[in-house]
């Protein structure tokens, strides 16, 4: 069921802000994602500050997490054996407001007024709500939040009171530690969502606190990351706290006073977060931080923290909007999905990108393959020194991804399927391990990224490594069978309800890009006799096609499996909540694109005939389950010109989260999907194609459109591309002038707009495909009696 776009008096359509006028019961825990912050670093959920009105409240540093032996009910030689998951973080969001005595909720009190809202230019949240108190006094609070930028570890929130008459105001400011409180597993009941620890997680080390001031800090009880945490607050009128007292669990400060039609108070809380190494007690460390002291030292004051957040936002909207003509309800969710991809990104430094980023704990915060596929595309033609970051992350992990090659019998490396730490941590082999297709991702958007920046230093360190050690494990894994063809056996491809299958056309095709760009490397690392292994082993990929239905298959197997029910359920969606896994396996079914993502990755290696038929075969047996089909789904549907087909899947990927309908939104925002919707514009809509021998666009603007317009930061220059449905216009904003191909004519763009004509594409008739299964025409021959 629709959550934002079914109720625009709640939620109005604002091309700048997500808006809710008017506090209704139920959904609080999909609110609190999507009225987030954070900056890829830091996040804070947007839960209110009232205890009673939250479901799921808390914050999250980008990598901070714990870890465990994972246990096994059938052991077997080389599973994951550590467990990792993201840790919530002692959460400053929480006031207590008693007025005459009366706890102000939403869920108890009488309110007069509400509205709550994030704003992407600004990347502050506000939520001001009048009260009528029992005492018939009327109190209105306001409270601001922003996370710093420049100072990534820092938060500011605000809370003011406006009273009508006289009262009293007792106000409580908290820190609480939510990740030892008691709190069901919803794992139980949700692979997708994040489990719970047995035993208390979180230790103390230092807890002190007076004047309105803490300094606090913690441990992990196994992974020994600690945490520290300076907190000051600051009133107008200057008061002293009634008392602050410290816990390893709450902590606050108390302010009791009168407040008047001429008296407001503001209660400023600035805050400051810093991670440090784990620490190895028996050894002891001397050069070891104190969290406390580093998170003291970065602390600002609130205005500061909010003047940040200002700069980055109007800095980075200047570069990376997407501007959509005539269509207010997608531009909203078109800039909320922008802002969302800034706050897990902008500042998470070489690290990796949770698959949540920092607004929820689902997914355990881990990094998968989401990142490379569908996060660096964005953040390559936005901010190529963040993805270089991410690639930098990945190839600290070589030593890591070196040692889990070897135990999985294979060369080079093999990067885990889901990490935090550098090991795998995925317990479930078939929909984990065995996806060795994350090492082509990694190799495929380190090419992106030398394409696109002409970064010649990282090319010959870090890039040519990335892309030399992921060779070097696939010429392994693979071999060369009796018919001279290159195959790779035993693996699961994207789509996970096809698991453990001989040749995956998606693997195979982004196995052999992946051979291809190390065999070009002019590197010392290779001698002829590799190079001309990797060449042969990439000449010769089996690539499966079913001669029958004139389709690639998406496994030497796939075509011969019994199609699925489709008179299952909605109610039974999706299918791995409801069906166990060799169900699913046994039949003609998708998780999610797989095939026709391969043909997008690599779109010059197929004809545009065959991805028409591979779409036409596959999109139908595509269930969505996977909340990273449908952008791709979106993409090639504009690329073999089923324009409506392409909005429609556009829009389902737009609003995933905002109309929560994958049901686990509440755990955090899909952020590769984010990542999917502007790929969708950008090479769906806008038909923008790389890693060719020149920028190439092929546009494919919807008819209800009157024009997309944005900037892509490409080889030293910033392009501005303008789309309408008289043609497209090209202009370099900065930098020289730059060759780009549109639909096959090259012209030289330069500050001077180049404008190019277009001619409508054509509507295809969709492939009619025989029915039934090669075998549906054998006779049934009956036994005898």
């Amino acid at each position: 069921m629709a959550l934002i776009s079914s109720d625009r008096s709640r939620f109005p359509k604002d091309p700048w802000r997500l808006v809710e006028t008017a506090h209704e019961p139920g959904n609080a825990g999909t609110l609190e994602t999507l009225f987030c912050l954070g900056n890829g670093h830091l996040g804070i959920r947007g839960g209110h500050w009232a205890a009673a009105d939250t479901e799921l409240p808390g914050s999250f540093i980008n990598g901070f997490h714990e870890i465990w032996d994972i246990k096994h009910a059938e052991n077997a030689f080389g599973f994951a054996r550590t467990g990792q998951r993201i840790l919530y973080i002692p959460d400053v969001n929480n006031f207590t407001v008693i007025i005459d005595g009366e706890t102000l909720s939403l869920a108890e009190s009488a309110v007069q007024d509400y509205q709550r809202s994030v704003d992407f230019g600004t990347g502050v949240y506000e939520c001001r709500v009048t009260w009528l108190c029992r005492s018939g006094a009327v109190v209105t609070t306001v409270e601001r939040r922003a996370v710093g930028f420049e100072s990534r570890g820092c938060m500011a929130i605000t809370l003011e009171l406006y009273a009508d008459q006289y009262i009293s105001a007792d106000v409580t400011s908290s820190v609480i530690n939510r990740q030892d409180q008691p709190v069901e597993d919803q794992s139980e009941h949700d692979p997708r969502r994040a489990g719970r620890h047995a035993g208390r997680v979180l230790l103390p080390l230092r807890l002190e606190g007076g004047d309105g001031s803490l300094r606090l800090s913690w441990q992990a009880a196994e992974s020994r990351q600690r945490i520290g945490l300076a907190v000051d607050h600051v009133t107008s009128p200057v008061l002293q706290p009634f008392d602050t007292p410290v816990g390893p669990d709450e902590s606050h400060a108390r302010y009791v006073l009168a407040v008047g039609p001429d008296r407001p108070f503001r209660l400023e809380k600035s805050v400051s977060y810093a991670v440090a190494r784990a620490v190895d007690p028996s050894l002891g460390d001397a050069s070891a931080q104190d969290p406390v002291e580093l998170a003291e030292a970065a602390l600002l004051p609130v205005e500061d923290i909010f003047a940040q957040s200002q700069t980055h936002y109007s800095d980075y909207w200047a570069t990376t909007d997407i501007v959509v003509g005539a269509q207010p309800e997608l531009q909203q969710a078109i800039r909320w999905s922008l802002f969302q991809l800034a706050q897990a990104t902008a500042c998470a430094d070489v690290a990796g990108i949770p698959a949540k980023g920092v607004s929820g704990s689902g997914y355990e915060g881990h990094y998968f393959w989401d990142q490379e596929i569908y996060l660096l595309p964005y953040l390559t033609y936005t901010n190529p020194d963040g993805a270089r970051q991410v690639l930098e992350f990945r190839h600290e992990m070589l030593p890591d991804a070196k040692v889990r090659a070897k135990e999985l019998s294979v060369d080079g490396a093999l990067f885990p399927w889901r990490t935090i730490n550098g090991l795998e941590a995925s317990a479930y082999y078939a929909a984990g391990t065995a996806q060795f297709h994350i090492a082509a991702a990694i190799a495929f958007a380190t090419n992106r990224y030398l394409w696109a920046s002409a970064d010649e230093d990282f090319k010959a360190g870090m890039g040519a490594e990335l892309l030399i050690e992921t060779a070097r494990m696939w010429v392994s894994l693979g071999f060369f069978g009796k018919d001279g063809q290159f195959h790779i056996h035993g693996v699961t491809g994207p789509d996970e309800y096809t698991a453990v299958v001989n040749d995956n056309l998606y693997t195979n095709v982004m196995a052999r890009f992946n051979l291809r760009a190390a065999a070009a490397l002019d590197h010392a690392g290779i001698d002829d006799a590799e190079r001309q292994l990797w060449a042969a082993a990439a000449d010769r990929m089996q690539l499966p096609f079913d001669e029958r239905l004139q389709v690639y298959s998406q496994d030497n197997d796939f075509m011969t499996l019994e199609g699925w029910d489709w008179s299952t359920p909605r109610s039974k969606y999706p299918l791995l909540l409801h069906f166990h896994p060799l169900v699913i396996y046994r039949h003609q079914v998708l998780k999610q694109a797989d095939t026709v993502l391969a043909m997008f990755l690599q779109w010059a290696d197929f004809s545009a005939e065959e991805k028409r038929r591979a779409f036409d075969f596959y999109d139908p047996i595509t269930t969505g389950d996977s909340t990273l089909s449908a952008c791709v789904q979106g993409i090639m549907a504009a690329e073999v010109g089923y324009g409506k087909a392409a909005l429609e899947h556009f829009t389902n990927a737009l609003f995933i989260d905002l109309d929560d309908t994958h049901s686990n939104t509440i755990d955090g925002v899909h952020i590769a999907s984010t990542g999917g919707v502007w790929s969708s514009l950008v090479c769906g809509f806008a038909g923008m194609r790389d890693q060719g021998a020149l920028p190439f666009f092929d546009p494919r603007l919807p008819s209800e459109w009157e024009r997309l317009s944005f900037h892509l930061k490409l080889q030293g220059r910033l392009l501005y591309v303008d789309l309408s449905h008289e043609g497209i216009n090209l202009s370099v904003r900065e930098g020289s002038p730059l060759d780009v191909s549109v639909r096959g004519e090259v012209h030289t763009v330069g500050t001077e707009a180049v404008q190019v004509a277009l001619e409508p594409v054509e509507v295809p008739e969709p492939t009619v495909f025989p029915s039934g299964l090669p075998t549906a025409s054998i006779p049934i021959v009956r036994a005898r009696a």
